[in-house]
């Protein structure tokens, strides 16, 4: 019998039973190969982060936990590059409970930058502690309740609007403030919202202010206030009220 036989005979029915199946897939040399597999639950989709990427919304965090936004990788500063939130407002991914966080202390050499995923939670947990101690100092005590101090809450609600977008946490930070100073708050999300974001143009050539101001920006009976500072909204809480009085 010639050797070769049962080794020819082995091919041919093992050529039948794949072309008795709907497909026969194909080995690859790897088997721990996850090249193509999709992103984990826990990761966004590959963002490619260059200088010239187009519509972007960056947010810094500074040494005192404040946050500010740019458009332009060139307009953060030093201080803040090496964790910056990135939005393009162009895709949804990074909007969630999932956001992408880059270093833009460095350039890679292909001219891209480094993005990680992270948690919405880790991303606030960044300012949260260096605003915290700010903050307590800041908010208003319960006592006393007559005398100098108690002239620190307007005496009737004077209604403030808040430009912003629901993921800047500045803007909710201003607007916790606002409420704990008695002002009643109106949040306009330009974002999302066509008609907040035409008004606020309006607003901004009226005041001679650029329409790629950073948010928040705070409408204070009449005159606006680009970015949170707690003691630019006491001077102009304390004008308007003031002007409220003559």
């Amino acid at each position: 019998m010639n050797p070769e036989m049962p080794r020819r005979l082995l091919i041919a029915f093992l050529a039948s039973v794949c072309l008795g199946l709907p497909a026969c897939p194909r080995p690859t040399d790897d088997p721990q190969d996850t090249s193509a597999s999709t992103p984990a639950a826990n990761e966004l989709e590959p963002f490619v982060l260059r200088d010239d990427t187009p519509a972007l919304l960056l947010t810094w965090v500074d040494s005192q936990g404040e946050f500010h936004v740019a458009q332009r990788i060139a307009d953060v500063p030093i201080e803040g590059r090496r964790e910056v939130r990135v939005v393009q407002t162009t895709r949804e991914a990074g909007t969630g409970d999932l956001v992408y966080v880059a270093d833009l202390a460095q350039k890679r050499a292909d001219g891209t930058y480094h993005v990680a995923t992270r948690t919405r939670a880790q991303w606030d947990e960044i300012g949260a502690s260096r605003r915290q101690a700010r903050m307590e100092a800041l908010a208003p005590s319960a006592a006393p309740t007559v005398g100098p101090s108690a002239s620190a809450a307007p005496s009737s609600a004077l209604v403030v609007v808040v430009y912003g977008a629901n993921w800047c946490k500045a803007c909710k930070d201003a607007e916790r403030y606002l409420k704990q100073r008695g002002a009643k708050v109106e949040h306009r999300d330009i974002e999302r919202d066509a008609l907040a974001r035409a008004e606020l143009d309006r607003k901004l050539k009226a005041s001679n202010l650029p329409a790629t101001a950073q948010i928040p920006i705070i409408d204070v009976g009449g005159r606006l206030l680009v970015g949170f500072s707690p003691s630019a909204l006491d001077g102009a809480i304390k004008a308007a009220e003031e002007a409220r009085k003559l």
